[in-house]
């Protein structure tokens, strides 16, 4: 199917906006109640390889788009990681 490039590159800031997005109440909700004990350490782990990956994959793809907009999520789902493990008790 050939889609229209503006058509496929609306699809594609939006989707990367919504995957950044996704992330925000998780972080905003750990700090708020200082507590992440019910957070899936496992869960973020592999889906930060899974960013990772995508970083890499845009980079070598030339899909700047992509790259950029995984690296923003690998950032956002770190900075979850790293409150997991400093809240990650429950006691702030």
């Amino acid at each position: 199917m050939d889609a229209p490039q503006w058509l496929a590159n609306t699809f594609g800031i939006i989707a990367g906006l919504c995957s950044m997005a996704s992330f925000v109440p998780q972080i905003m909700k750990m700090l708020k109640e200082r507590d992440a004990s019910s957070v899936s350490l496992g869960m973020y782990a592999v889906t930060t390889l899974g960013f990772c990956c995508w970083v890499i994959y845009g980079v070598l793809s030339n899909s700047w788009p992509v790259a950029l907009a995984n690296a923003v999520c690998l950032l956002l789902v770190i900075v979850i990681l790293i409150l997991r493990l400093r809240f990650g008790d429950g006691r702030g």
